[in-house]
Order: structure tokens, then C-alpha cells, then sequence
């Protein structure tokens, strides 16, 4: 049986200790924490009357704005090639369904990734992510797991990768994804390369996707949820490779989405052909957002180094991923022998809510957990505007405490 999403599990219990009157410091929800762009929500409300359903695959307009989103990334799209969806998780899941063989995923990854795999019946082959970024396999263990998979029976053909990743706020350099993209294509691996928070890579330039060295065989899914803080509209969008792998899989795809969502709706539409036609009040605002995501994760990141951890540096979106091997005497000592014990001891002892590592298909024994730093930025819309007009935001009062209310509960761990 598939059970309630992880990261859905923690916010609603946070959310219910809150309404209960208990302070907490909630770290544990990857939503992105920001108001609505006005002139997004603007075209959401011009377009409230557009009540019929559209077409499985989005209408001509939508689509040929994620294929002019796509082609100015150096992705040259044809509309043909773009589906939108209710979400980036819809076309995930449609894209697992309508492909053959077993998913090898980095681990940790995002925990929706192998609940789908299991959905659709596919064996998951897990491989750990390198020291210097997640989202991608270990290129030097990739190969000796697909070999080893092979000889217990699975049958590898796919791959997803998480560029930039969440759980570990990292985005893999051009050389891991080459790397990866090079052992792929001797195996003859179909890439599913989730790129959602692509627009929030720190160094938006540095971003290499697997599309532009695999084209025929890499599917690339993005979203609104993210870059633009719109997670609650549930808009997604894909865009498939092109030539006979791209068309059956598309096919297939309608198919299945046919029968279960119909269509986005045509509002959502309307307002992701604005936002990915990317008028200057929106590429403003979601620089804004990745300039305000990069300062407060990067003071999250230190309060946990501070602390003892070891932590791979944030290098977009807004998580890290400490890990507290160092002090296991110590939390051994305090009878904490999990990840999740560490998570449950930071919620229970000192209300500061993160997701244990066990989730995103992490070793359970290991000392490890996401942090989400986006819920931090206020607690009113007010706020949150001030935060992401602020040029210093880490010392605006309400985030400043935010921050010293972790260092107190981090220096009171053990």
C-alpha cells in the first residue's frame, strides 16, 4: 500500500501543531513561501470564465509558450512537443506508466519518485549521489548497479534526475551530467530529467540539461510551483523528445491522462501562457525570489555547519541536507539511533520541523534530513513582500529570529 506522501504527512502535522497553539519552526514543506505575482493572478482572474474543457495536451497558445520557455534555454521546442498538466507530479507519473523497464534513481531523491515507481508496478534501483552535488548518480557507481540489477532480475531503463535537486538544494555541475548522460546512452537508458527548479539555480547560466546532450531520449518536466510560487495551482508542464520516442510516448501519455485529468484547466492555462512567455514582471519576480531563496538557505546552511554538520553547500532552491554522523555519540548517548529520531526529537523537544532522510530513500541509520527553508520568510503576505524586496533579508526581525530560535534548538540537540 502506498502511504501519505511524506512531505504532505509533515506539514499537515505541523500545521495541526500550530492551530494547536505549539510554536513551530517549520522546515519540513518544499513549498516555495511567496505571494502571487499581481499580474499573474491578473490573468488567472481574466480567464475565470474559460469553463470548457480544453485539450488533453493544453491549447495551441499554452503550449507554444513551454515550447518559447524551452527553445530560449537552448532547447529548440516545437509545440508539438509540450504537454501541460495539473501539475509536473500528473506528467511524472503518466511518463513512469507509458515507459518500459525499472527506474534507477539517485538517492535521496524526491519521495514522490519511487511511490509512483511502485504505483506503476517498476522496480526502483537506487543509486547514491556523489559528494559534491545530489540529484544525479554516482557516475563511478552507476554502472556496477545497473550490472548488479541486471543480475537479480531487474530491468533498467530508466532514469530520473533531479536538476537542481531537492533534497540537497545542490544543482550537478556540467560534468556530472555528462558523465551520467554518457553512461545512459551506452545502456540505452530513457532520462526523465525533473528540472522544476531550474529557475532557481543560483548561477542560472551554469545549468546544463540532459535534453541538450540525449534529445531523443530525455523527457524534461518543469512546473509553476516553484519558480513562481504558485504550488497550490497545480500547473505542470513537459517537454517530450523529438522523433518516434517522443511521439509514442506523447501517444501514450494522452492516453492515460485521457482518463485521468482531462485537461489543466483552461484559467491555469491562460496563466502559464503569461508566465512562461516571461514578461519582465515575471523574470523580475523570480529573480527576486531566487536572490531571496539563495540568502536565507545559505544562512540555514550555516546555522547547521555551525552546529556539527556536514553539509553540501546550497547551490539553488531552498533546502540543504545536513547530516550529523559527526556528533553519533552523542545522540547514540541520548538514545537517538535514526534519522528519523533525530527528526522526531528536533519536532518534539524543540519544535523544528524537518523531513528525516529515510524518506527520500536514505540509509534509515544515517543521521541525515531535508531542511526547507522557504516557510521562514513570514508569516502574513506583508511579510513576505518585504522579504522579497529587501535587500538584506536574513536581518529583516521576524526571519533574524527564525534563524536564532534554530541555532538555540541546534546548540541544545545533544
Amino acid at each position: 500500500m502506498i502511504k501519505h506522501s511524506a512531505t504532505l504527512a509533515v506539514n499537515e502535522k505541523i500545521s495541526a501543531l500550530r492551530a494547536a497553539g505549539k510554536p513551530v519552526l517549520h522546515l519540513g514543506f518544499g513549498e516555495a513561501g511567496l505571494p502571487v505575482l499581481p499580474e499573474i493572478g491578473a490573468e488567472l482572474a481574466s480567464a475565470a470564465g474559460q469553463n470548457a474543457y480544453g485539450p488533453v495536451v493544453g491549447s495551441a497558445s499554452a503550449r507554444a509558450s513551454v515550447a518559447g520557455y524551452f527553445t530560449r534555454r537552448d532547447l529548440p521546442t516545437d509545440p508539438e512537443q509540450a504537454i501541460l498538466a495539473p501539475g509536473s507530479k500528473a506528467l511524472l507519473y503518466a511518463a513512469l506508466a507509458a515507459l518500459p523497464g525499472d527506474l534507477v534513481l539517485p538517492t535521496p531523491s524526491w519521495v514522490t519518485y519511487a511511490a509512483q515507481a511502485a504505483l506503476v508496478g517498476k522496480r526502483v534501483i537506487g543509486v547514491p549521489v556523489p559528494g559534491e552535488a545530489g540529484g544525479v548518480p554516482d557516475p563511478a557507481l552507476l554502472e556496477p548497479a545497473l550490472a548488479a540489477a541486471r543480475r537479480e532480475g531487474a530491468d533498467p531503463k530508466l532514469l530520473v534526475l533531479t536538476l537542481p535537486d531537492n533534497p540537497t538544494g545542490t544543482a550537478a555541475g556540467a560534468d556530472l551530467v555528462k558523465a551520467v548522460c554518457e553512461i545512459a546512452d551506452r545502456h540505452g537508458l530513457v532520462i526523465i530529467s525533473d528540472e522544476i527548479y531550474r529557475d532557481l539555480t543560483y548561477v542560472p547560466e551554469a545549468h546544463l540539461s540532459p535534453a541538450s546532450l540525449l534529445p531523443e531520449r530525455t523527457i524534461v518536466t518543469g512546473g509553476l510551483s516553484k519558480s513562481t510560487a504558485l504550488g497550490g495551482w497545480r500547473v505542470g508542464f513537459a517537454r517530450m523528445p523529438a522523433g518516434e520516442l517522443g511521439r509514442s510516448t506523447t501517444e501514450r501519455i494522452v492516453g492515460i491522462a485521457s482518463e485521468i485529468w482531462s485537461s489543466l484547466a483552461m484559467p491555469m492555462q491562460a496563466a502559464a501562457e503569461f508566465v512562461l512567455s516571461e514578461p519582465t514582471s515575471v523574470t523580475d519576480h523570480v529573480a527576486a525570489c531566487r536572490r531571496l531563496h539563495a540568502a536565507v538557505s545559505s544562512a540555514v546552511h550555516s546555522a547547521f555547519v555551525e552546529a556539527g554538520a556536514e553539509c553540501r553547500t546550497p547551490s539553488a532552491a531552498f533546502y540543504v541536507y545536513p547530516d550529523f554522523e559527526q556528533l553519533r555519540p552523542e545522540l547514540t548517548s541520548a538514545g537517538i539511533r535514526t534519522g528519523a529520531e533525530l527528526a522526531d526529537a528536533l519536532l518534539d523537544n524543540h519544535g523544528v520541523g524537518v523531513l528525516a532522510g529515510e524518506h527520500f530513500g536514505d540509509t534509515p541509520s544515517a543521521y541525515r534530513f531535508r531542511v526547507a527553508s522557504s516557510l521562514l520568510y513570514g508569516e502574513t503576505e506583508d511579510q513576505r513582500w518585504q522579504a522579497l524586496r529587501s535587500e538584506n533579508p536574513v536581518e529583516l526581525p521576524w526571519i533574524a529570529d527564525a534563524l536564532d530560535r534554530l541555532r538555540t534548538a541546534l546548540r541544545s540537540l545533544v
